[in-house]
């Protein structure tokens, strides 16, 4: 069963998937598809991960992760499978807030209006500590 169908079937469906992206184990940040791609959400889970909380990053570019050891061609592939409309999986090097490094496997989809153009990103993101 499709989760878009359970939800019309709720007065509430925002309740609903706030409730699954606020409490997901897994990191979340959401983006516009926008020039800069300013980040617009991050969860608790972002927060543990990177140690930026939504203070420090609404608003900014995603790029405030990449440091010296981030992976260029790792970002060209997430660019350009964002562009022709594919689902990006990957990981590379990323940095918190202690400027720390971590290994981070992600996968990035976009979210489409009515007319079929991207209009958010979103990123499920989990450290790779093997």
């Amino acid at each position: 069963m499709v989760l878009s169908s359970i939800l019309s079937t709720t007065t509430h469906p925002g309740d609903v998937l706030d409730a699954i992206a606020d409490n997901s184990l897994s990191s979340v940040m959401v983006t516009q598809a926008a020039p800069d791609t300013p980040i617009i959400y991050v969860n608790e889970a972002f927060t543990t991960l990177t140690g930026y909380t939504p203070e420090d990053v609404i608003g900014k570019s995603p790029r405030m992760l990449q440091g010296p050891k981030t992976d260029q061609a790792v970002l060209d592939r997430l660019r350009k499978d964002l562009e022709a409309g594919r689902i990006f999986e990957g990981e590379t090097v990323n940095y918190r807030k202690d400027c720390s490094e971590f290994v981070m496997h992600w996968r990035v989809f976009p979210v489409r209006d009515q007319q079929g153009a991207p209009v958010y990103f979103v990123a499920l993101q989990e450290e790779n500590d093997t």
